[in-house]
């Protein structure tokens, strides 16, 4: 059986949530799923690049919980007995963890730092900064019947190890950081 990718269904501005209910593309869930995958674009080319190989296996782990996440923001709340992939602590965690030991080897930050200097280090800030917009989209969903605590809790400590992993990358590759230092050119 062949199965199209195009349906023709989108072309008046609507999209169907998981469930069936057609919802406009602008909807605050379309808006936080889609965005949450356009994070996941980045990560997976943050993965593609020359990094260390626990690097890219945290990426990948991250990954499948970012899909998690975009399933859960994709569900309709009204409708009763379907099966998504959840998201637990121990994902929250693992960030956690993970952030930390990379931390173990960096020099501790007093001042802000520019994003740059390398290209993967720009792929970074520019992942961190997708998902603090992903983590904004999520706060503007207003369906109380939608549990989004730990969705939130993991794009946030993911905001935060996209940060660290941006400064470990740049220690690994002997890059300075630049620190922002106001009004100085």
């Amino acid at each position: 059986m062949n199965v199209k990718i195009y349906t023709k269904t989108g072309d008046k501005g609507q999209t169907s949530l998981i469930g069936g209910r057609r919802v406009s593309k602008t909807h605050s869930q379309i808006e936080a799923y889609g965005t949450v995958d356009e994070l996941m674009a980045y990560v997976g080319l943050l993965r593609d690049m020359e990094i260390a190989e626990e690097n890219k296996e945290a990426l990948l782990f991250i990954l499948d919980r970012l899909m998690a996440c975009a399933s859960i923001l994709a569900m309709d709340q009204e409708v009763k007995g379907i099966n998504l992939p959840e998201l637990f602590e121990q994902d929250i965690s693992f960030l956690e963890r993970n952030i930390d030991e990379m931390e173990k080897d960096l020099e501790p930050l007093n001042s802000f730092v520019l994003p740059g200097g390398h290209t993967i280090v720009s792929y970074c800030h520019i992942a961190r900064t997708i998902c603090r917009r992903a983590e904004r989209n999520l706060l503007r969903i207003e369906d109380p019947g939608l549990n989004l605590s730990l969705v939130e809790q993991f794009l946030n400590r993911l905001s935060d190890y996209l940060f660290v992993l941006s400064r470990r990358i740049a220690r690994d590759l002997s890059i300075e950081q630049i620190k922002w230092e106001p009004g100085k050119e």
